[in-house]
């Protein structure tokens, strides 16, 4: 080699530069306050999430809802087990299995509230709807779990609702009838669901919660599952592979957040979801986002980003 040169660089170098920038990088994500990281893990799992309900929707207007209930967690439950091998069956063991069949059973009802809705109304009726969890969310985290409920963490949520309005209001249609009102219903069955989970993650590890949360409701969901059993074509298979595999990192993202965050901290970042949802609406369906949508969309912005710098100076103390 001549003076001068610099070496050249193996092509089995680079796996290992990549090794090191990604140790570097999970390094300066752990010194970030607790709060934002939850809030990262938050706005991760809603991104997921909305991929996860572009592909549900579709598959449940072919296929009976509650067989397709069963495939997403069935899957989802596929997804996990290879590190349950990996590990050990004893390291995924629970210290609360009460805990954990009791989350199972009240979020596999309200899987069914909302199944059943869901190729039954509209688009805009169904964000709507979602979007009153986060209320209940927060008003079970102040009363059953003592979270502190800080103004400006009502402030955010207020503001935030009032940004989803701002979107779904001018396109209430009214339509699909008491579907409505089994859609609304699935909203405080799944906050209680995440709240049991809140309080699961003070001991837990979140793959221990997101592998019995698969288990259990798969196991429930398989004898409304049977009777109106069809045959899914292999493109639904892919579909279903698509959303356990959605489903189950983004309840593990969900749970990360959880463990670091007040859950009700971390309520006001699910209106980011419309966002995403009118994205994903414009690029697979081609809706062109409308100006109560743009105008929303800034309103549920700008409450999140107020939110998350005021928490990101408040001080939390997250357990190893």
């Amino acid at each position: 080699m001549r003076l001068g040169m610099k070496p050249r660089k193996s092509f089995f170098s680079f796996p290992r530069q990549w090794s090191l920038a990604h140790r570097r990088g999970l390094r300066t994500f752990d010194a970030w306050p607790a709060a934002v990281r939850g809030m990262v893990w938050m706005v991760t799992g809603g991104v997921l999430f909305s991929l996860l309900n572009t592909i549900a929707r579709e598959l449940t207007l072919h296929l009976d809802v509650y067989q397709s209930q069963f495939l997403r967690y069935l899957f989802g439950l596929f997804v996990i087990l290879p590190w349950v091998w990996r590990d050990g069956w004893r390291a995924y063991m629970p210290v609360n299995m009460v805990g954990q069949f009791w989350r199972g059973g009240v979020h596999t009802l309200g899987l069914v509230l909302w199944f059943t809705a869901l190729p039954k109304i509209p688009l805009a009726d169904m964000t709507a709807i979602g979007f009153t969890g986060p209320i209940f969310i927060m008003i079970g985290a102040a009363w059953f779990l003592g979270e502190p409920m800080r103004q400006d963490r009502w402030i955010a949520a207020i503001i935030g609702f009032a940004g989803v309005l701002v979107v779904v209001l001018p396109k209430m249609s009214g339509e699909g009838g008491w579907f409505n009102l089994v859609m609304l219903a699935s909203s405080p069955v799944f906050a209680a669901s995440f709240l049991i989970t809140k309080a699961l993650t003070r001991y837990e590890k979140p793959g221990v919660i997101v592998l019995w949360q698969a288990l259990t409701v798969t196991v429930l969901s398989l004898p409304m599952a049977l009777p109106h059993w069809q045959t899914p074509t292999p493109i639904q298979w892919l579909g279903f592979a698509a959303t356990g595999l959605l489903g189950t990192v983004a309840h593990y993202c969900l749970t990360r957040a959880f463990a670091l965050s007040d859950i009700s901290a971390t309520q006001s970042l699910r209106f980011l979801d419309l966002v995403w949802a009118s994205l994903l609406g414009w690029l697979v369906f081609g809706d062109v986002p409308s100006q109560s949508t743009w105008l929303g969309a800034f309103v549920i912005l700008w409450a999140t980003v107020w939110i998350a710098r005021r928490e990101s100076r408040r001080k939390i103390t997250v357990p190893d």
